[in-house]
């Protein structure tokens, strides 16, 4: 009976395991379960560092065993307890020649093709079409400077839903395929395009790569890098950022959406018609009720994350719900620590429209026990930038 209840058991777990095993599926574009190789490429240097990955490998690998085979024959076929002798020689050119023609010929045979595909991985000529990315403490920024969609920008950062699900312990068979990828605004270039990418950072180093495409480039503040891809494939591919950037690092995926000439057309069209219908007029005098709507998608967006839906904070964040600076008659001090940061929190100067920053601190003041009945107005937050 008991063996019976253990065997039971048994196939329980087993059954358990299966199912949480297969709760997660391979990401297209993105990656698979138990991956051990490099993801399947979009593009042709892709491809091209996948063939040199193997090329590599495998050559390494037959001088390993070409070497050992040889050093291992020899101690073996050569050793004192078979009745062999030390030879007593002192040199021998021939085996100097072999020993350093053949080291020179591997090298050179590695260092051509990797030589080429290096050369044309940082060719950015010619490019169809430019974007600048920008990285933030812990989103992207994205702003299209040459092609079709040229002026459109936006701000690309991890759907508030993904990061509950990672407080919440993402287990189980309610964990998505993109867990941790998914974005509000993801990067949109057409097909067959060479696009050029500019990587800066506006706070510390970030690094942007999709390796789909075969790419990778460091966002390092003040300087200016640059890399290019041309996906031979329409669909979604993502990446994360790569270089250990805080303690949100593990909160910055991209996802670069691929799509054909026509989609990106209508897709550039409805960007612009969107960016004009918020180009707010920063003297423009909002209502309270109007501008805490606006404010409550805001802080969605970009607080919530580290502040929490409920204000409250977590370890260093300090709680908003209840805070002296947010109930501070003294509008100036919130704005301050909104435009320029302070401890954990970055600064959103470069990050948030006047207009932006004027509603989620006017909504922060009025939101959960917080009833001040205040509005913090976009001019008031212009006039503050340069302070």
């Amino acid at each position: 009976m008991k063996r019976t209840s253990k065997i039971a058991a048994a196939l329980s777990l087993a059954g358990a395991l299966a199912g949480t095993a297969h709760a997660v599926q391979d990401l297209p574009g993105g990656p698979a379960v138990m991956q051990l190789n490099l993801h399947p490429a979009a593009t042709r240097i892709a491809a091209e560092q996948s063939w040199l990955h193997w090329f590599m490998l495998i050559t390494c690998l037959v001088i390993f065993v070409g070497v050992f085979s040889v050093m291992f024959y020899s101690i073996l076929k050569h050793r004192k307890s078979v009745g062999h002798k030390p030879a007593n020689f002192h040199e021998s050119v021939t085996v100097e020649v072999v020993w350093t023609v053949i080291p020179f010929l591997i090298v050179i045979g590695m260092a051509l093709p990797a030589t080429k595909v290096l050369v044309a991985a940082k060719d950015t000529s010619n490019a169809d079409m430019t974007v600048k990315v920008t990285g933030y403490q812990w989103k992207w920024g994205y702003d299209y400077l040459t092609g079709p969609a040229q002026g459109v920008s936006f701000l690309s950062a991890l759907l508030p839903a993904q990061r509950e699900l990672s407080n919440a312990g993402a287990k189980g068979p309610n964990v998505p395929d993109n867990y941790l990828l998914e974005v509000d605004n993801p990067l949109v270039v057409p097909v067959n395009k060479k696009i050029r990418v500019i990587t800066t950072a506006n706070d510390v180093i970030h690094s942007w790569g999709v390796p789909a495409f075969g790419v990778k480039q460091d966002a390092i503040p003040g300087f200016v890098r640059d890399t290019w891809f041309r996906s031979e494939k329409v669909g979604d591919f993502y990446g994360d950022c790569y270089e250990l950037c805080g303690k949100e690092h593990a909160y910055m995926p991209i996802h670069v959406k691929v799509v054909s000439d026509e989609d990106f057309a209508k897709w550039s069209d409805q960007q612009k018609k969107i960016m004009a219908a918020k180009a707010d007029d920063p003297n423009k005098v909002w209502a309270l009720a109007d501008i805490v709507a606006r404010g409550e998608k805001v802080y969605a967006a970009n607080c919530a994350a580290c502040h929490q839906p409920n204000g409250k904070g977590a370890g260093p964040i300090l709680p908003l719900d209840g805070s002296p600076i947010v109930n501070d008659a003294d509008k100036t001090k919130q704005i301050q620590v909104v435009l320029n940061g302070r401890n954990a929190m970055p600064s959103w100067k470069a990050t948030l429209s006047d207009t932006d920053i004027a509603a989620v601190i006017s909504f922060t003041k009025n939101h959960w026990s917080n009833h001040t009945g205040q509005v913090v107005q976009p001019s008031e937050v212009l006039a503050q930038r340069g302070k």
